[in-house]
């Protein structure tokens, strides 16, 4: 080939990226094509244990074991039944005889189908294997959630009493107005300074004094501020400022001025103020000479006072005992039940239920005839007493028709309407049906009797689709009298209204005559011909108002018509009614004056008292003579599939319609005009046969008669009839079988004239025509065009045509030479009867041949191939007898092609119905009618084995693809054969007894396997073309496999399981994934699906007692081997957490639920059940351990609910000991080569940016340096791993199991994460101790760490956020986003703080409005949420805390490794602080300071010893709970504070607790420094608690110390004081900043307080985005340690090293030697801590020159230790770090932060200085962002001043 041709060479990996379409596609399109350019190993398979086999082995030691009911199946876990079919008939509706009589196969076989029963296969447990929402307990134990109390729902302004709150009743109080004034160190007061306070008194709990003060005189608020009286020195006079004025001076030299109003006052409160200061101090002296005196005996005292717990805190000791033991509970919420999942009523899974057969209606309606009514009435009696009535009797049949569809829908219903007098104008009524009720034969003659069923006038009508267009017409007859128009003259005639009123009794005169007159012929007319009828009169009414079927109950039937003699027919009446709603058109009818009175309504459920169109009663009938019968009338459904059902009950009717006679032209008769057709049905052509009585009478005679007479149409020679003959047809037709015509001319004339001889002739015989019935078998029906014949030969049937004017039978003179003059049609409505060739054929062969047996193959398969034309009405109709004859010949064949097809044509049955929406017909067939035939072994096969090898032939790559995809398709159908004819084979044929690998034959289990071979294929690869049927196949397998555990060798069906999963691979699509966890979801759903897994001991040797099992705690080889289905599915969730993230929630969702069905198991509801069950999933454990860093995700709030406290709550969770030097990503070669890869990676969720193994220092944006916290914090939140974490224990094994050599690194989304958090929860508290210990002491020291982090991930997912935020979510707000925009305006550094302040306010406006917004969804959906979040953290809570307990109590030793300074220590304290830190109900902070307690106590060391970082957060995380806003909370909390003083005093031999001292100083000053908000009312109180504590603490009663604690207590007042300026600048982070930096200066003695002030300013600066005023305050507390450690001889440079960076660290050179530095615990490892935490701050910062003066410091360390990986790595950022300077002084794109200098004029900006007596100008300092042009500057400041 020509090298042109050669298309430009592409990449593998670019030649398999799809079309790019949407970003989710171009996603898994580059992840497919990564993927397969990396190999990806396929998972080897484990071979299952051989079940039975070890079932028999382990006999003894199963059933030894005492829950031996989680290892065995029940015996009666299946069986058959036999239910009685429940009809709504009263007795059978098939005829006793019936089955005798009947001799055609089909018939029988109908029959059959109507008389058995319902055969059941029952599943006891059947219940239990479906998904956890469809077990039989769920939703019915709805316990009451207990309501929790969470500090976060108690309003912000809903504070307690904050006067009487820590205050105690007694001791001074006064309260007033005074004047406050402003003191600030940078300027003097002012008379304008100072500004008017309430004032208010009170003595706290422990005796101290404070004096709050108010905006007003709203005590019981939260107070603006508190001088604590304890620290005041004096009270004095001071009128220099204000006249009335007075100075308390307080210790730390500072002073507060007040002022009153008037000297009296002043007076009042000076002297008041002295008094307590004297009250202050001879306490003070008391209590010091009480120390003097009790000195000498202090040692003594300590010797006889125990040292332990016990000894001075007996309640704590009890509780701390308590703590020990784990807190499970029975009474314990389930976690499960509290999942979201759970909680949702998700009803996809569920199938719908299956009913038997039963007859289906469409619409009913009850139609109740009432009357019917003339304008021409008389009393008809001789002697005229009665009654006025209608001169003659009428007759009336009501119908429904479709003019949309055009036809009739239903059967004709007649009633008589006229009163008992007018019905004996007709002579031999009543004779009539005397004679013919003797011989009355049927079925319901011994039911009910036939003389309640004479005059029905109360019918039901079925409608299936209704729709406005439906009619229901009244057809109204009279008894034969002449012409219509004649007959009808009378009732038309009426006089103008305003004529009859002036005429009144003439007319009524006449009008009388008129009637006599009418009633006289009428009389006349039913004596003579009273059993012959003639057209009258027609009128119709509207049903339904829509196509819902509401019934248009208002409308009324419309005027009676005139009937026309020449428009009859039904075609007529539907061209009528199409003009019915025309009132132009329906004006031009004549109408006959009267009433018909019928009412509809609908039928209610429990309608009683009717019988069917067979006459059969219902249930519910009252055999009584009073009985008012109501007759249901058939319905003429159409014949189409969607509007039929399978038969259930016996129904054999014909209706005939005679339609036409043609008469005009015949010359046999003299006479033919009024001509009456008679229909009879006979069995016999021979003379003397008489007609069958079977055809329904009409109302007045007898229920059958022999014969019907159709309406006459007087001097009609070519007739039209409109009647309808109802005929029950017999069970068994034969040839002879016939409709038979006779046609007689009927005199009408009446005259008196000719002999009497002629007037005894009424009617006169003018034909005779026939209809045999069958035709090639099948019954005619249809319209028929006869001959008529002149005379009546015997045995006229045999006639027959030869052609050429021959031929056979008899002969016949014809009417008219023979030619078609009637016309008629019949319909045939029979359940025993088909109309279509195709099935009779088949039927009759199968009777020929015993349904197969004997047949030769080709005849037969042809026969079974025209089974596919078949109608579709036909196939539904006769759905289960068809199918059960199709199964028949399954199992009685002998050859292969005809078992092939006949397969074929169920596929196509199936694939009908389905396709008509009518597959629940087919569920209903397989669960109550489908019958395995008798199995004889030497005869006929089983339906199981012969169907599987017959779909195995259909699935063949070579059969019919077509076929094949419908029964991929509906396979479910086939599955459940399998599964019946399964059971019932077992059953029937005593096979359940035998052992599991005895029951079915070797050749059935090869033919299993091989079509589970076969099936697979077209799963697997036809999920593109053919989803739908794929999807179907995959589950309906499934379900099969699950049902084989059941019934079948429990090994070869986890062979069959390890076939199906060895057809899939990881990187399959993401539908095959679907398909094989669905597919594991439902075999896992199996009702034993623990009695599968054997959750038993498999050791070697003799185990015979479960606790010497050695477990498994990740995916072993011979785990998954004796845990087949729990390993399997493991393995699969394993892989699939390597796949993309819709595949992970599939695998994670399959997991989660099956775990939480166990949970909600009834049968294994107790405590040892769940333990055992929980054995099967610790290997669960592994897993999360190898994705420890994916699932290590613990911020879970999209938005602050409190963002004045997220700062505080939001902070890292774990520090690692020695975190690894955090540095910029590497650039050069390294990452060119892996652009391409990584780029792709992020794309496809291989690899992820966010978790790279470089460290995360240049996240944050380059374009500006004041970077976004989330940046900067999102590096730092998780800690490095350990160096032995690849030394883990079981990490080979696991590894060898999941066999993808992909690992992905991004992280799991919060969805994924709870839900595996979840199960990992509901194993821990689920397991035994035991197994717990066991998995501790396998574990590696890093495994460990990763546990215990999985734990603390575990609260922060599961913390309860509040009911605010809750409600907030569920209306879909999305987080609170602060405007960038605010951070480039103007920041203030000075006085104007307020304005800043203001501006902020106006920029977070919106915010704000939209935060407190309304709930969008109603309280009680938010109530209800909050109820099961906070019901599921307390829940999560306690769990963890039970495994923390129990981890402290059994490692005590290893945890006091270094006195308690280790990292696996570290990591469990970090545990216990997230308690402490998240939001937290008050039962679960309650049970979480008892097990403090228990932890200080048992690890001393830990906190009282080297450095005192645990000591410190502890009391940060104490305090806070200090401040808490419900009282009990702080009172646990000043408790535990107390016990941590106590037992650090007892820890230093009584001598002091200086750690705890300081600490809890420290503490506070970094709570003032957050922002926290204590020092009010509340943290007031608590102080007092733990002064009242000391107070009250005997056995330290002789010590010094509770009044070291009194004075801590005051310090800490000392100190809120001082910093009490903070809380009013909170919102100002300038002013705040400048605050704290006051505060370290004041602090430059005591190195760890500083320290606390420098690194809050730290945080300050980087939540503002000033990056490098957060590195200056790193190195500043670097600078300082430094200087410390030179100080104390163990490091060589002091903080003047630091002076290159910036001058101002000789700030750090003031150290001094006191009492804070006696537990200062700095050293050589803190300093590198911070050096680095330097470094990294300054590139962030872009402060890049810098770093190098700080690695010259760290670089001396390194070497010494020879530490060369660090070395290469710090050589390597100082590398980078240098490249970037020249970067950067070459293109110049460094934007540092902008400064402006603002000068304010104006009187509101000025004031005086009181030293030179000068007006001062405000002159401020604002740093704007990089990008802010000074113009742009000027404007927004512009703005905000003059907004405010």
């Amino acid at each position: 080939m020509s090298q042109a041709l050669v298309p430009p060479e592409t990449r593998k990996f670019t030649r398999a990226l799809s079309k790019p379409g949407t970003a989710a596609e171009l996603r898994q399109s580059v992840s497919e094509a990564v993927r397969g350019s990396v190999f990806v190993a396929k998972p080897k398979l484990i071979e299952p244990i051989d079940y039975e086999n070890v079932i028999v082995q382990k006999k003894t030691q199963i059933l030894n074991d005492a829950l031996r009911e989680m290892l065995l199946f029940p015996y009666d876990d299946f069986q058959t039944a036999l239910l009685k079919r429940q009809g709504r008939y009263i007795c059978s509706t098939v005829p006793e005889n019936a089955e005798k009589e009947a001799q055609s196969l089909f018939v029988t076989e109908c029959i059959k189908t109507y008389n058995s029963d319902w055969h059941v296969v029952n599943y006891k447990y059947e219940d239990f294997s479906g998904e956890f929402r469809q077990l039989p307990n769920k939703g019915t134990k709805s316990e009451k959630l207990p309501v929790h109390v969470y500090e976060v729902d108690e309003e912000a302004d809903k504070d307690e009493d904050a006067a009487s709150l820590g205050s105690q009743k007694g001791g001074i109080t006064k309260q007033g107005w005074l004047y406050k004034g402003n003191m600030n160190s940078a300027i003097s007061v002012t008379m304008r300074s100072f500004k008017r306070r309430f004032f208010h008194l009170i003595q706290l709990g422990d005796g101290s004094y404070n004096l709050n003060f108010y905006k007003d005189e709203k005590i019981s608020k939260e107070p603006k501020g508190s001088i604590f009286l304890d620290s005041c020195m004096g009270v004095v006079q001071n009128n220099k400022v204000k006249r009335f004025a007075f100075e308390l001076k307080m210790q730390d030299k500072s002073s507060y001025l007040l002022a009153a109003d008037c000297e009296l006052e002043m007076e009042e409160w000076v002297t008041t103020l002295n008094k307590i200061l004297q009250l202050n101090f001879e306490a003070a002296m008391q209590e010091k000479r009480n120390g003097e005196s009790h000195e000498d005996d202090e040692q003594s005292k300590m010797e006889s006072s125990l040292s332990s717990l016990d000894s001075y805190f007996p309640e704590i000791a009890k509780s701390t005992r308590d703590a020990e033991m784990k807190f499970k509970s029975e009474s314990r919420v389930k976690l499960f039940v509290l999942d979201p999942d759970a909680q949702k009523l998700d009803f996809s899974g569920i199938e719908p239920e299956v009913k038997p057969f039963e007859e289906k209606f469409g619409k009913k309606i009850l139609v109740k005839c009432n009357d019917l009514s003339f304008n021409l009435q008389s009393c008809v009696a001789e002697n005229e007493e009665g009654p006025t009535t209608n001169v003659e009797p009428f007759f009336v049949t009501l119908s429904l028709f479709d003019i949309k569809n055009n036809r009739k829908i239903s059967a004709d219903f007649h009633v008589d309407l006229n009163h008992v007098s007018v019905r004996h104008m007709i002579s031999n009524a009543t004779q009539q049906l005397m004679n013919a009720s003797g011989d009355y034969l049927h079925r319901a003659q011994d039911i009910i009797h036939e003389s309640i069923l004479q005059y029905p006038k109360q019918v039901i009508f079925s409608v299936t689709c209704p729709h406005p267009d439906i009619f229901l017409v009244a057809r109204i007859e009279k008894v034969l009298q002449g012409s219509v128009t004649h007959c009808a003259e009378p009732y038309m005639k009426s006089s103008d209204s305003s004529k009859m009123l002036q005429r009144c009794q003439q007319y009524s005169s006449k009008r009388k005559k008129v009637a006599q007159k009418v009633l006289k012929n009428a009389k006349q007319a039913c004596q003579r011909l009273g059993q012959y009828r003639m057209p009258f009169a027609w009128a119709a009414r509207t049903l339904f108002k829509d196509a819902s079927g509401t019934l248009d109950k208002n409308a009324r039937f419309s005027a009676l018509y005139r009937q026309d003699s020449n428009k009859l027919s039904n075609e007529d009446m539907l061209k009528l009614l199409a003009d019915f709603r025309k009132p132009e058109k329906m004006a031009k009818l004549p109408v006959i004056l009267g009433n018909l009175d019928i009412t509809i309504d609908n039928v209610s459920p429990d309608f009683s008292n009717y019988v069917n169109s067979s006459y059969i009663p219902m249930k519910q009938f009252e055999n009584s003579t009073k009985t008012v019968v109501t007759f249901e009338v058939e319905e003429f459904v159409p014949c189409i599939p969607k509007h039929s059902q399978p038969f259930t009950i016996y129904n054999n009717h014909l209706y005939v319609y005679p339609k036409h006679l043609k008469y005009d032209s015949q010359k046999s008769f003299a006479k033919a005009r009024n001509i009456a057709v008679c229909i009879e049905f006979k069995d016999s052509d021979e003379e003397d046969s008489l007609p069958l009585k079977c055809i329904y009478g009409r109302p007045g005679g007898p229920v059958f008669t022999r014969n019907a007479f159709a309406n006459v149409l007087h001097h009609h020679q070519n007739p039209e009839f409109y009647d309808e003959i109802k005929i029950e047809l017999p069970t068994q037709l034969h040839g002879k079988h016939h409709l038979f015509f006779t046609f007689y001319h009927v005199s009408c004339d009446n005259s008196s004239k000719g002999s009497t001889k002629k007037k005894d002739v009424i009617e006169t015989q003018v034909g005779y025509s026939w209809l045999p019935l069958l035709k090639d078998g099948r019954v005619v029906t249809n319209e028929q065009h006869m001959p008529v014949s002149a005379n009546l030969p015997s045995g006229y049937l045999s006639y027959q045509e030869l052609g050429i004017g021959k031929h056979s039978g008899p002969e016949i003179k014809w009417v008219d030479g023979g030619k078609p003059l009637l016309k008629i049609s019949t319909h045939l409505v029979s359940t025993v009867y088909t109309q279509d060739q195709h099935l009779h054929n088949f039927f009759e062969y199968c009777q020929k041949t015993e349904s197969g047996a004997q047949a030769l193959g080709t005849d037969l398969v042809k026969y079974l191939k025209s089974l596919h034309a078949m109608e579709g009405h036909v196939v539904i109709a006769f759905l289960p007898t068809i199918l059960n004859q199709l199964f028949r010949v399954l199992t009685r064949t002998t050859q292969e092609e005809v078992t092939v097809n006949v397969t074929r044509v169920i596929i196509h049955i199936v694939a009908q119905c389905h396709e008509e929406g009518l597959d629940s017909y087919l569920r209903s067939y397989v669960k109550y009618a489908y019958k395995a035939e008798p199995y004889i072994a030497s005869e006929y096969k089983t339906v199981h084995e012969e169907l599987t090898k017959s779909m195995t032939t259909i699935l063949k790559p070579s059969a019919d693809f077509l076929t094949s995809n419908k029964l991929l398709k509906y396979s479910w159908f086939f599955f459940e054969v399998l599964i019946k004819s399964m059971a019932q084979h077992l059953i029937e044929n005593a096979k359940v007894k035998l052992l599991r690998n005895q029951r079915f034959p070797a050749s059935f289990h090869h033919a299993v396997e091989t079509f589970v071979n076969m099936l697979m294929p077209h799963i697997t690869q036809k999920y593109r073309d053919n989803p739908e049927a794929s999807k179907n196949g995959n589950h309906s397998l499934a379900v099969f496999i699950k049902r084989c555990f059941t019934f079948m060798d429990r090994g070869f069906v986890f062979k069959q399981i390890n076939n199906y999963i060895s057809c899939f691979a990881p990187g399959d699509p993401k539908t095959l994934f679907e398909f094989k966890f669905e597919f594991l979801r439902v075999v896992c759903n199996h009702e034993h699906y623990i009695p599968l897994n054997l959750p038993m001991p498999f050791g070697k040797g003799r185990i015979q007692r479960y606790q010497d099992l050695q477990l498994d705690y990740s995916l072993t080889d011979e785990f998954c081997k004796n845990h087949f289905l729990v390993g399997l599915l493991l393995r699969e969730v394993g892989n699939a957490l390597q796949e993309f993230r819709d595949i992970r929630q599939i695998a994670i969702s399959v997991l989660k639920n099956l775990m939480i069905k166990h949970s909600f198991d009834d049968r294994y509801a107790s405590k040892s059940h769940q333990a055992r069950i929980a054995t099967l999933y610790l290997p669960v454990f592994g897993l999360l351990l190898e994705n420890v860093q994916r699932i290590n995700v613990k911020d879970v709030s999209p938005f602050p609910v409190n963002p004045s406290s997220s700062s505080a709550k939001d902070e890292p969770l774990s520090m690692p000991a020695a975190n690894p030097l955090v540095t910029p990503q590497k650039s050069g070669n390294t990452s060119d080569t892996n652009l391409q890869k990584d780029l792709f990676g992020v794309i496809s969720g291989i690899a992820s940016p966010y978790t790279s193994s470089t460290p995360n220092v240049n996240c944050v944006r380059h374009a500006d340096s004041r970077g976004s916290l989330i940046s900067t914090d999102s590096g730092n939140s998780f800690p490095e791993r350990h160096s032995d974490k690849n030394n883990s224990l079981d990490k080979n094994q696991h590894c060898g199991t999941l066999g993808s050599s992909v690992v992905r690194s991004d992280k799991f989304d919060q969805t994924e994460i709870k839900s595996l958090l979840m199960c990992f929860l509901h194993i821990l508290k689920s397991m035994s101790d035991d197994a717990l210990f066991t998995y501790w002491n396998k574990a590696s020291t890093s495994e460990l760490m990763d546990f215990f982090t999985i734990t603390e991930v575990c609260l922060h997912q599961f913390q309860y956020m509040g009911k605010r935020y809750i409600a907030r979510n569920q209306e879909g707000l999305g987080p609170i986003v602060h405007d960038r925009k605010s951070q480039t305006l103007p920041v203030s550094r000075n006085r104007t703080g307020m304005m800043h302040a203001r501006l902020q306010q106006l920029s977070s406006l919106d915010n704000s409005l939209t935060f407190n917004h309304s709930y969008g969804h109603s309280d009680a959906d938010v109530l209800h949420q909050s109820l099961l979040e906070a019901n599921i953290a307390t829940e999560v809570s306690l769990t963890t805390l039970d495994t923390l307990s129990l981890f402290t109590m059994t490692f005590k030793n290893q945890l006091l490794t270094d006195h308690g300074h280790n990292p696996l220590m570290k990591k469990v304290f970090d545990v216990y602080l997230c308690f402490l830190r998240k939001n937290q109900s008050e039962t679960a902070l309650k049970t979480v300071f008892t097990a403090l307690r228990a932890l200080i106590f048992k690890f001393p060391s830990a906190f009282y010893e080297g450095r005192a970082d645990m000591c410190a957060a502890l009391c940060y995380e104490i305090l806070k709970c200090c401040n808490s806003k419900l009282s009990s909370i702080r009172t646990e909390a000043s408790q535990l504070l107390y016990f941590l003083m106590r037992n650090n005093f007892d820890y230093t031999g009584k001598k002091s607790f200086v750690r705890t001292h300081l600490q809890v100083i420290i503490s506070v000053s970094q709570l003032i420094a957050d922002v926290v908000g204590i020092g009010g009312t509340r943290f007031q109180q608590s102080l007092s608690i733990i002064n009242n504590c000391a107070n009250n603490d005997r056995l330290i009663k002789h010590t010094t110390f509770s009044s070291d604690v009194k004075d801590l207590t005051k310090r800490i007042r000392t100190v809120l004081m001082a910093t009490a300026q903070m809380k009013e600048h909170e919102n100002d982070p300038e002013m705040l900043v400048d605050l704290q930096y006051s505060l370290a200066k004041s602090y430059a003695s005591t190195p760890e307080l500083r320290k606390t002030w420098l690194d809050s300013m730290a945080r300050i600066h980087v939540k503002n985005g000033d990056l490098s005023e957060a590195a200056i305050c790193y190195v500043h507390v670097a600078a300082l340690v430094a200087e410390y450690l030179t100080r104390k001889g163990m490091f060589k440079q002091g903080c003047t090293t630091f002076r290159i960076i910036t001058p101002n660290i000789d700030e750090e050179a003031s150290m001094m030697e006191d009492v804070g530095m006696q537990d200062v615990h700095f050293n050589e490892d803190v300093l590198m801590e911070l050096l680095e935490q330097c470094a990294d701050g300054l590139w962030k910062a872009e402060r890049y020159e810098l770093i190098a003066d700080i690695y010259k410091l760290i670089i001396p360390i390194y070497e010494k230790r020879r530490d060369f990986e660090r070395l290469a790595h710090l050589y390597d950022t100082l590398h980078r770090a240098y490249s970037k300077v020249t970067e950067v002084m070459h293109t110049g794109k460094r934007l540092l932060g902008t400064y402006f200098r603002v000068a304010f004029f104006g009187q509101q900006y000025q004031f005086t200085d009181s030293e030179r007596d000068v007006e001062v100008i405000t002159v401020a300092a604002y740093k704007a962002s990089n990008v802010v042009k000074i113009t742009a500057f000027q404007l927004s400041l512009m703005w905000v001043f003059l907004s405010v």
